[in-house]
C-alpha cells in the first residue's frame, strides 16, 4: 500500500496494510476494550490479594495465603469482590488506551513528518501512550476508587454489589474524595507504566523483526506473528511492573481508613520506599507479565482478525 495520500502527500495514516480512518480507530477501540476489560475482570482475586497485602500486610502475608484468609473468612464470593467495577473501568480504560494510542501515534507522527518519525520512533511512541493515558485514566478513576473500597473494607462495612458501591461512593463522596481524588496518584502509576508498556512493545517487537524473523513481517503466518506480540508483551509487562510499583502501592494505601486525609508525601514517607517498591512486586510480576502478554495478544488478534495487521515490526 502506497504512503501518500490521494494527493500525494506522506501521511502516516497510509502506512499500514489499511489506511486509518475513523473505522479504523474505532475498531481498535473495540479491541482495547476487549484487551483490558477482559482480562483485568479475569484476575479479580489477584488483584483482592494484591490490594490487601499491601494495606494490611501483617494480616496478607502472601498470594496463597492471603487468598486462603479471604475464602475462609468471605467465602468464594470474597475473591471476586470488585468484578463489576474492574470489568466496566478497564474496558473503558482500554477503549481510550488503545484507540487514542494509535490515533496520536498517527497525529504525532505527521506533525513530525516522514524524516523525524522514523528518526525517533521512541519519541513518538512515549508521547502517543502518555497522550491517550491522559484520557484513559480519567474514564477509569471512579471505578477504580470504588473497585479498592469494594476489596480493601473489612467484610460487612461497605457494600460489595456494584450498584450500591457506587452509590455509596456519591453518597460518602467528601471523605473519599470520589469521583477523582485517585486522579493525580493514578496519573503517577499509569503514565509512566503505559508509556513504559507501548515503548518496550513496541521495541521488543522491532528487535524480533530485525534480529529474529529477520523476513517481512507480512511474509509471516498470524500464528507466528501473534507469537511475537505475545512474547513482547509478556516481556514489556514484566519491566512496566517495576516501574510503576510503587506508585501502585500508595494508591492502595490511600483506600486504607488509618491513611484518611494524609498526602502522597506522608504515606510514602512512613512507610517506606523499600517497603513500597518491595511489598507484593512478586505477585505483581506474575500479574502484569501475563496480563500484559494476554492484552496484546487479544488486542492483535482482533486487529488481525479485522485485516488491520499486528501492531508494530521493523
Amino acid at each position: 500500500m502506497s504512503h501518500l495520500t490521494p494527493s500525494g502527500k506522506w501521511d502516516a495514516r497510509y502506512l499500514g496494510p489499511v489506511p486509518h480512518d475513523s473505522a479504523y480507530y474505532a475498531k481498535c477501540m473495540l479491541g482495547g476494550v476487549l484487551a483490558c476489560g477482559v482480562t483485568h475482570a479475569g484476575i479479580t482475586p489477584l488483584d483482592v490479594a494484591k490490594c490487601n497485602m499491601q494495606v494490611n500486610p501483617a494480616k496478607y502475608k502472601g498470594l496463597t495465603s492471603g487468598l486462603a484468609t479471604l475464602v475462609r473468612e468471605e467465602g468464594q464470593t470474597g475473591i471476586w469482590k470488585g468484578f463489576g467495577p474492574t470489568f466496566v473501568g478497564y474496558s473503558l480504560q482500554g477503549m481510550f488506551k488503545y484507540g487514542l494510542y494509535e490515533f496520536f501515534k498517527d497525529q504525532y507522527m505527521n506533525l513530525a513528518g516522514e524524516e523525524l518519525s522514523n528518526k525517533y520512533k521512541p519519541a513518538i511512541w512515549l508521547a502517543g501512550s502518555a497522550s491517550a493515558e491522559v484520557f484513559a485514566d480519567i474514564a477509569l478513576c471512579p471505578l477504580e476508587m470504588t473497585k479498592v473500597k469494594i476489596q480493601t473494607s473489612p467484610s460487612g462495612t461497605f457494600p460489595t454489589s456494584f450498584g450500591a458501591a457506587l452509590a455509596e461512593m456519591s453518597k460518602t463522596k467528601v471523605e473519599t474524595r470520589y469521583p477523582f481524588g485517585s486522579l493525580v496518584p493514578l496519573w503517577s502509576r499509569q503514565i509512566p507504566y503505559t508509556m513504559a508498556k507501548f515503548f518496550f512493545f513496541e521495541k521488543i517487537v522491532q528487535v524480533f523483526y530485525t534480529r529474529v524473523f529477520t523476513e517481512p513481517k507480512e511474509t509471516y503466518s498470524k500464528t507466528t506473528q501473534l507469537g511475537v506480540t505475545f512474547a513482547s508483551g509478556y516481556l514489556a509487562g514484566v519491566v512496566c511492573a517495576i516501574v510503576s510499583h510503587p506508585a501502585d502501592t500508595v494508591v492502595s494505601l490511600m483506600g486504607k481508613p488509618a491513611n484518611k486525609g494524609k498526602s502522597i508525601g506522608t504515606i510514602a514517607s512512613e512507610t517506606g520506599m523499600v517497603a513500597l517498591a518491595t511489598k507484593g512486586l512478586g505477585t505483581r510480576v506474575l500479574m502484569i507479565g501475563t496480563l500484559t502478554g494476554f492484552q496484546w495478544w487479544i488486542y492483535d488478534s482482533f486487529k488481525s482478525a479485522m485485516g488491520l495487521g499486528t501492531t508494530g515490526g521493523k
